[in-house]
């Protein structure tokens, strides 16, 4: 019996209806807020925030596998009753789940374009970290690593009560730091740790200055303004133009997700807004991680010594990328008698699992496969135990992924009556 302190949201397959939506900016601390209603029933997607209930719909049609969306309840983490928000596909199969964590101002529907496909083959879930999206927004630590282990300790009370006994875990940008803090302290949860463009990674060199030639310009400009400040001020500054700041600054990113959302990617700004319009809490915590933009005062290769040797690690970068990806060859030669792999996706930039999503499925999946056949893996076991997922696959994954489940209940069915699955109660 799952915990009693989980409370279930809603529940929803993409398409299913809900009457008088609400579009809402909060307004507290000189913000904004507006009001848009209808009789109309509408299709309720994954693009949903806030804990005034937002829903966001354009007559998008948005996931083809069914998901559940709810409000975990972890209890006193860092404010007194905190609450994460989660949502879930494909829950019933046997299968090791993958849990995603999001990066700096995203949240769980920025992932759109993966859920389909990873649902296709295990359980997924997908959070929004303690102080980001819908979740709570308590006041984290202003230290470094007081507000680091907040946030970490919210992911290991969320995994408590959603009594998961171990999954693959990735996290992008300041997630795939999370997840790697989290795999440090809680190595018997983390059957793969797969850290997409993951940020705060490297040392800041001391010529720091003289080595962003690769960095954007609005890179710099953020770093540079948000010295003393939190990274997504300007978003709040601009109060009800904040959307059309976001689409003015950053089209790159609204253009990303045309594949799913068509002439409608306007959402995704609104989106983008709404979740960083708001009390700036997690972001406060990751201010407090920072030391400029690009680096972590804690930087996670100064601790690849306490991460547990048989934990495999895959690590994607995007070609274009800001980030510094030197670290994944360091990690590689630290664990030399570990599983570790680094592919660079050419063409992709920091939104590498956006920009090529087809790609970045495909090496996610096969890690996943991985740490489903082999319960360690290492550098020396890796070659027999590869089976790379060919095209064929994949565009059944990505184009019908009920008929990829489908295709694979026979083989869960199997699995359950012989046994050899069993439900843990942690």
């Amino acid at each position: 019996m799952k915990s009693s302190r989980r409370k279930a949201a809603g529940f929803g397959d993409g398409l299913a209806g809900l009457d008088h939506p609400r579009l809402c900016y909060a307004r507290r601390r000189r913000r904004f807020c507006r009001v848009s209603k209808t009789n109309n029933k509408i299709n309720i997607n994954i693009l949903e925030l806030g804990p005034i209930k937002t829903h966001i719909d354009r007559n998008v049609a948005g996931l083809k596998t069914a998901y559940r969306g709810w409000f975990v309840d972890i209890g006193p983490v860092v404010g007194p009753a905190d609450k994460i928000w989660t949502i879930s596909l494909n829950e019933e199969s046997p299968k090791v789940p993958i849990v995603l964590l999001h990066g700096l101002g995203a949240g769980v529907a920025l992932w759109c374009l993966n859920l389909d496909a990873l649902a296709s083959q295990r359980p997924v879930y997908a959070i929004d970290l303690l102080g980001f999206g819908r979740s709570s927004r308590p006041v984290f630590s202003n230290e470094a690593q007081k507000a680091e282990e907040q946030l970490v300790r919210a992911v290991e009370e969320w995994r408590r009560e959603m009594q998961l006994e171990n999954f693959v875990l990735l996290g992008h940008s300041m997630g795939g730091f999370l997840a790697a803090s989290y795999a440090m302290q809680y190595p018997e949860r983390v059957k793969h740790l797969i850290l997409a463009d993951p940020w705060g990674f490297p040392e800041k060199p001391p010529d720091a200055v003289a080595k962003t030639t690769n960095i954007p310009f609005w890179v710099k400009a953020i770093a540079f303004a948000v010295r003393p400040l939190n990274p997504l001020w300007a978003v709040r500054v601009a109060g009800p133009f904040g959307q059309w700041f976001i689409e003015k600054t950053r089209p790159d990113i609204v253009k990303k997700f045309t594949p799913l959302l068509k002439d409608d990617t306007a959402i995704i700004s609104q989106y983008i807004h709404q979740c960083n319009v708001q009390t700036p809490s997690g972001e406060s915590a990751f201010h407090a991680m920072m030391q400029g933009f690009g680096w972590a005062k804690n930087p996670i290769v100064k601790r690849m010594d306490k991460l547990n040797d048989d934990i495999p690690i895959t690590l994607l970068y995007g070609s274009r990328s800001w980030v510094d990806n030197s670290a994944g060859e360091t990690i590689k030669q630290y664990r030399s008698s570990s599983y570790v792999n680094v592919q660079v996706i050419t063409g992709a930039g920091h939104h590498v699992y956006a920009d090529k999503s087809e790609t970045f499925n495909k090496y996610v999946l096969e890690a996943c496969a991985l740490s489903d056949s082999i319960p360690h893996l290492t550098s020396s076991n890796l070659r027999s135990s590869v089976k790379p997922i060919n095209d064929q696959e994949i565009d059944v994954i990505v184009n019908s992924p009920n008929e990829a489940l489908e295709d694979r209940g026979s083989e869960e069915k199997n699995l359950n009556t012989s046994g050899s699955s069993t439900e843990s109660k942690i």
